[in-house]
């Protein structure tokens, strides 16, 4: 089964972290995308994209986007904002795929930093992407790429796989 990326921008009621029709929380609840940060710019880039997709399917929901380390801004700057803009609700989203050390223990010490920093506002760490049936596919498809017939000789380049 594959993935319509085509997809990925248009709105769908029935998915998101925040329902459209839920209009008082799209005025107060943030979103906080959180990834782990990298020295390459590029692999960075990836989280601000998400951002975008996001925004394009929630255009009034707040969000922003945090590192955990290497990168900028800080999670402690990306919480910061979300209040400045408004939000009496962040849902910190870790761009992660499993509740390894950094979601489990890295991310909660993080979460409850900016609690104490902003009593008045609530902070509430998602879980991950996990084994989500939509990461399966995704799964699938990207495997599937490789699958393909290949020249002889010809090394797999990590976009597509």
């Amino acid at each position: 089964m594959s993935i319509n990326h085509a997809t990925l921008s248009k709105p769908n009621p029935s998915q998101g972290l925040i329902s459209p029709a839920d209009t008082n929380t799209m005025h107060t609840t943030a979103v906080l995308l959180i990834a782990h940060g990298s020295r390459r710019p590029a692999a960075n880039d990836d989280l601000a994209q998400l951002a975008e997709v996001v925004k394009s399917r929630r255009p009034d929901a707040l969000v922003e986007i945090a590192y955990l380390e290497l990168a900028a801004p800080d999670i402690a700057l990306g919480g910061q904002r979300c209040v400045e803009r408004g939000a009496r609700e962040v849902r910190m989203f870790p761009y992660f795929l499993s509740a390894g050390e950094h979601v489990v223990r890295d991310l909660e010490h993080h979460r409850r930093e900016l609690a104490a920093r902003f009593p008045q506002v609530e902070f509430v760490l998602c879980p991950p992407l996990g084994l989500h049936p939509l990461i399966v596919e995704v799964v699938l498809e990207r495997v599937g790429q490789s699958m393909t017939p290949r020249a002889s000789g010809a090394s797999a380049k990590i976009p597509g796989c």
